[in-house]
């Protein structure tokens, strides 16, 4: 089980987390905001947990993640200079937009995609968007590399048996003295 430790606690934080997880500045938010939050991530939480286990989304779940995704959602709009900006952007716009994302990957090509990262100190979600679909970690960088390294520990510290028998059947021939043998060692000639 996942271990859980709650950062949003007031409007204020998530206002903060939305900007975060949006790449804007802290959001204006309200205590009706945050009464909102909890349930859109708790069923986005579990819709992805569940598809990454084939399981199916239950009927309560799509429709909260619908009513939430029903909303006025954050607002592009063209600058001068060719880039973009949110138009007065509010907690419950950045709520819709974020349930609207997750109807897009719930029920886009993407879905049979969402990945548990397979280290057992992470749980982490992932979409695996490798060509071959085999991705096993959410990070090759962290939990895939320490796996490999624990991986290879493993293998060098309890070596398979045969093997360690093979290599004392080896060192028992090496260490049996031979008889002395009757023949001449050939060596070098010498010059006369």
């Amino acid at each position: 089980a996942l271990a859980r430790w709650e950062i949003v606690h007031t409007a204020a934080d998530l206002g903060r987390y939305l900007g975060l997880l949006l790449d804007l500045r802290p959001l204006p938010a309200t205590d009706a905001d945050l009464a909102a939050m909890r349930p859109l991530r708790a069923t986005i939480t579990r819709m992805a947990y569940g598809l990454a286990a084939g399981i199916s989304p239950t009927d309560a779940d799509i429709a909260v993640l619908n009513a939430a995704a029903s909303a006025p959602p954050l607002v592009r709009a063209l600058l001068p200079d060719g880039g973009t900006s949110v138009v007065a952007p509010t907690a419950a716009a950045a709520l819709a937009t974020l349930a609207r994302d997750a109807v897009d990957l719930f029920g886009g090509p993407l879905r049979d995609r969402i990945r548990v990262c397979a280290s057992d100190e992470c749980g982490l979600l992932f979409v695996d968007a490798s060509r071959p679909g085999k991705r096993r970690w959410c990070s090759m960088d962290r939990c895939g590399n320490l796996a490999k390294v624990r991986a290879h520990r493993a293998g060098r510290t309890a070596p398979d048996p045969e093997a360690a028998m093979r290599k004392a059947a080896i060192l028992d021939q090496i260490r049996q003295p031979t008889e002395p043998s009757t023949k001449p060692t050939p060596g070098p000639e010498t010059p006369r």
